[in-house]
Formats: structure tokens, sequence, C-alpha cells
């Protein structure tokens, strides 16, 4: 037992001795392991994030679009990787309790934070651009689409132009020889009377025109074909279908058509080509196409044929149109495109015609001629002979009549010697 004294001189020093409290950081600390550990793989990510920046500007030498997409994504892989270490160790080593702005911990989450901020902004930039540079090629794609769907429409033209539409050409390929349609007696008299009715409905803007214009209709039906006597003044609209007939008609009988053009064969199987390549094309479109064709040739001399150039000049005030047709263009006026029918519908016709073997034949009649019935058909329905009991007669023909082998189809006159059946 120590004196008490003594025991009093320790108490006093021990006192006097200043105890440090050690803090919870170092605590916590006291085992280096897992900070080993946490640095270890902080070098080894590192390690990596070097080698993935290696293959990054590797793949730009020579450049590899496919090679810097898998380096760029390795490098943020391994960024991604570095921030988790960081977060890691954040976690386990908390910060102090008093925390002030010049922090230096503090400061530099905050540089990294701004770091990456300038990264995500630059991705972004880079997606940007990318998201550009696929517009673009969307665009240009797209036009090439345009492009290769103009240059299949013009080609098709062309093809059905020439009469060797893939359709066509498949059909003619096969083992039976059969054609699309079938080249028919009742096929041809169905293609006389659409061309019968185009020469009507391109009539009625000519005559409207020449009202227009102030022409004296009586007048001019009567130069066409004088000394006709019309039951009813309504009926001199026969005459300008005949003066159409007649001009449209002419050289029907030639295989030419009176269109002159070199190393120009002709066969049954070549017409009937014709034929088909033309009747569900837009007469603009075919002349637009190949303005000096056969058909575009033909186009212009009837034109040129049936509308007189003192009548053109009354209905236009010049000849700018006529000009123009005589120069090889095909205008795209109403008028011009009006008459591009009709002559589509009488070029199908002869083109028709001449597919058959023997060709079709055909034939007109004459002013005065005995009206027949079995020849002619009366474009007046109501018409009957006047009290005399003599004949009608035929006053103009507004259109021809066809042989096809042992068939016939009959010509359409305007009979005079008749009247209005009451």
């Amino acid at each position: 037992m120590q004196p008490t004294g003594v025991r009093d001189t320790q108490l006093r020093d021990s006192n006097s001795q200043k105890v440090h409290p050690q803090p919870m950081e170092e605590a916590t600390n006291q085992n280096p392991e897992p900070v080993e550990s946490l640095i270890s793989k902080i070098f080894t990510n590192i390690s990596s994030l070097k080698s993935a920046y290696i293959q990054l500007q590797d793949a730009h030498t020579p450049y590899d679009p496919d090679k810097i997409q898998t380096a760029d994504k390795l490098v943020i892989s391994e960024l991604k990787n570095l921030s988790e270490l960081k977060h890691f160790y954040r976690e386990h080593n908390p910060k102090p309790v008093s925390v002030s702005p010049q922090d230096s911990r503090l400061a530099a989450e905050i540089q990294e934070q701004q770091s990456l901020l300038k990264t995500y902004e630059v991705m972004v930039k880079k997606f940007q651009s990318e998201i550009q540079n696929k517009d673009t090629e969307i665009h240009q794609l797209e036009q090439q689409i345009q492009e290769a769907i103009q240059k299949r429409e013009k080609l098709e033209k062309n093809l059905k132009l020439r009469g060797l539409s893939s359709k066509e050409s498949e059909s003619s390929g096969c083992e039976s020889g059969s054609s699309p349609v079938d080249l028919t007696p009742d096929l041809f008299t169905s293609v006389v009377e659409t061309a019968y009715k185009a020469i009507h409905d391109f009539s009625k803007p000519l005559i409207n025109m020449m009202k227009a214009a102030g022409w004296d209709l009586d007048a001019a039906a009567n130069s066409i074909e004088p000394d006709v006597v019309y039951a009813k003044r309504a009926h001199k609209k026969y005459a300008f279908e005949h003066h159409i007939c007649l001009r449209m008609f002419t050289g029907f009988q030639q295989e030419s058509f009176s269109v002159n053009q070199e190393n120009l064969t002709f066969s049954k199987e070549s017409f009937f080509r014709q034929y088909l390549a033309l009747r569900e094309l837009d007469p603009l479109d075919a002349v637009g196409q190949d303005p000096d064709s056969i058909f575009g040739k033909f186009c212009r001399s009837k034109y040129l044929a049936v509308v007189h150039s003192k009548m053109e000049a009354s209905f236009f005030g010049n000849l700018d149109q006529r000009n123009y047709v005589m120069g090889g263009g095909h205008p795209r006026t109403p008028f011009y495109v009006a008459f591009l029918k009709l002559a589509k519908s009488i070029w199908l016709l002869h083109r028709l015609a001449y597919s058959f073997d023997p060709p079709v034949k055909v034939f007109q009649v004459n002013k005065g001629s005995d009206f027949s019935e079995v020849y002619m058909e009366s474009v007046e329905k109501n018409l009957v002979p006047e009290e005399n009991d003599e004949k009608p007669k035929v006053g103009l023909m507004v259109m021809p009549g066809f042989w096809i082998g042992g068939s016939l189809v009959q010509c359409r006159v305007y009979l005079i010697g008749a009247r209005v059946a009451e």
C-alpha cells in the first residue's frame, strides 16, 4: 500500500497530462486492407483506360468507324468504373462534420463534376453530329429513290413507245403465242366507234373557236362541201366532221400512213405491238418522250392538214403554235392536246387494221351515191325519204367503212333528199 503523499502526487501528475480523443475516421481506417485494394483497383482501371484510349487513337489511323465506336464505348465504360470507385471511397470515408467552402475534397468534387459536364457536352455534340449526318444520308437516299422512280417511269414509257413493255414481252414469249388482247373483228369494231367519237369530240372545240373568232359557219360549211341541203341548220356540224374525217384518213390505205421514217420495217406483229403500246398511254406523254417518233410525225402532219393556217391565225391572232409544230414541237395548249386525242384514236385504228391477216381494207363513198343500208349507216336516225319516193343520197361521209375478212363495218354518212320525221 502506497503512502498517501505518494498517491496524491501521482494523481496530480496524471491530471496535468492532456488527453486527445481519436477521431472516428482514424478509428475506421485502422485496417489498411480495404484502402490498398481500392488503390489497386484504381491503378488497374487507369491502365485499362489508357489501353482503351490507345485503341481509340489507333482506330483513327486508318479511319475505321466500327473500331472507333467500339473503342469509344470501352473508354466510356472505364470512365464509369473509375467514377464508381470514387463513389465507393467516399461512401466508406465520410466527410468531416464541419465542411468549409475551401475544403479541398469539396473543391475536387466540384472540379470533377465540371469535367464530367464537359465530357457529356462533348458526347451530346457528337451525338448531334451523328444525327445530322444520318439526316443528311436519309435525305440523299430519298433523292436517289425519287431519281430512280423517275428513271424507271421514263424507261417504262420508252418501252411502251417501242411496243416492248415487259408485260407484252412475257405474253409474246408464251408457248401459246397469245397476246394480252385478242385480235378479233369485235375489237376492231370497238376501236372504229372510238375513232368516230374522237372526230365528233374534236369538231366541238373547232366549231366553238370558229364562232368565237367571228366565222360565218354557214359559209364555212358550204365551202367544205357545196350544194348540200341540210334538213336542219344544226346538221351543218357534219360538214366539219366530214372535213376532219377526210384529212385524218388520207393515207390510211398505206402501211406507212404517209409518214416517212427511215429503216422502218412492217409486220403484223409489230403493228399489233405498237397498238398495245399506245392504247393505254397518254398521247401527250407519247410525243413528249419521243417528239420525232413515227407517231409524233403523224400528229404534226395531220394537225397541219386539219387546221388551216388562216383558221389558226383567226383563233389565236398569230401562227406561233403552227410554227412551233412545223419546227418539230408539240405544244401543250388545250387545243393541241384535244387534237392529240383525235390523232391517237386514228393512229390506233390504223395500227390495228394492219395487225390482221389479211389487213383490214378501208372504203369510202362519194357524194351523190345512193344510200345502201348494207354498206352505210345514217348519222341522223330520224331522216326519212322525201315524198317523191326517190332514195336518199349521200351528202357527206363522216366516217369511212371497213372490210375485215368476210365482215363489214358500215361507213357513216349524212343523207340529202330526206326530211326530218315528224
